[in-house]
């Protein structure tokens, strides 16, 4: 009876979810994505007075690699301060991501299932810790040595100064792939809990998998052996990951049904 009761109460609460209009639906979402935008200029203004101290943080693995002979530059009359700047807009968004995801899944929570809840909760702050973990893997261990290998491969008549901007725009793009990538296990996992793939059929078709990885990383990374091969092995282990997640939950569907 309470079951059934349960049951009810859900097909009403979809059913209401449904009979909303949409410009409804887009107030609702409006008033979301202010509360996002709003955090996400109050730590831009909070961080920009520290945008230069940022900055240096960013380029100290390049500064250390360079020759004693050798600086940063800026080309460009405005790079001294719109570098910095674009730096504290990144920083300032990576900062709120946490809370931007958060927004968008209270708007999305009321139209799921509570099984349906359960699972998208843990998800969603596993691929928050993930997204961390792939620019924190960026920072400290990739971005290291690809410079140092960039910076060694250099001819003795060469100085390698680089500009303010183009070392900027190199690192985003570095810390986004690598953010991006780390969300494998939860894309592996997403794809088995909709019933897409299911853990033996990527187990059949792992050595495709393998070599896509080290295919996708040849053309998201710098043109260098070393940049390749520090995003295809995490992506490989994360593939392995998810799959080892999904196996067990799989196993888990089982023991229940």
């Amino acid at each position: 009876m309470h079951s059934q009761l349960s049951t009810t109460v859900k097909d009403e609460h979809h059913s209401d979810l449904e009979q909303m209009p949409i410009t409804r639906h887009l107030m609702v979402l409006r008033r979301y994505l202010f509360k996002s935008v709003g955090l996400l200029i109050v730590l831009f203004f909070c961080l920009l007075p520290f945008a230069n101290q940022t900055y240096q943080l960013l380029s100290e693995p390049l500064r250390a690699q360079l020759p004693a002979t050798s600086s940063m530059i800026a080309t460009d009359v405005t790079a001294t301060f719109m570098a910095p700047f674009k730096l504290n807009f990144f920083v300032a968004f990576v900062l709120a991501m946490p809370f931007i995801l958060y927004q968008l899944w209270s708007f999305v929570k009321p139209a799921l299932y509570t099984k349906e809840k359960t699972l998208a909760l843990p998800l969603l702050v596993g691929s928050i810790f993930l997204f961390y973990a792939g620019i924190a893997f960026a920072y400290f261990i990739a971005l290291p040595s690809i410079l140092h290998f960039f910076i060694s491969v250099s001819p003795e008549t060469v100085a390698p100064m680089t500009d303010i901007n183009s070392y900027l725009s190199f690192c985003l793009k570095l810390f986004l792939v690598f953010g991006f990538t780390f969300e494998i296990p939860v894309v592996t996992l997403i794809l088995i809990l909709i019933g897409v793939v299911s853990t033996q059929q990527l187990i059949e078709k792992r050595r495709f998998i393998v070599v896509g990885c080290f295919f996708i990383a040849m053309f998201v990374t710098p043109p260098d052996a070393i940049s390749m091969i520090m995003l295809a092995i995490p992506m490989w282990m994360l593939f392995e990951l998810g799959l080892l997640l999904g196996k067990l939950l799989e196993k888990r569907r089982e023991n229940v049904f």
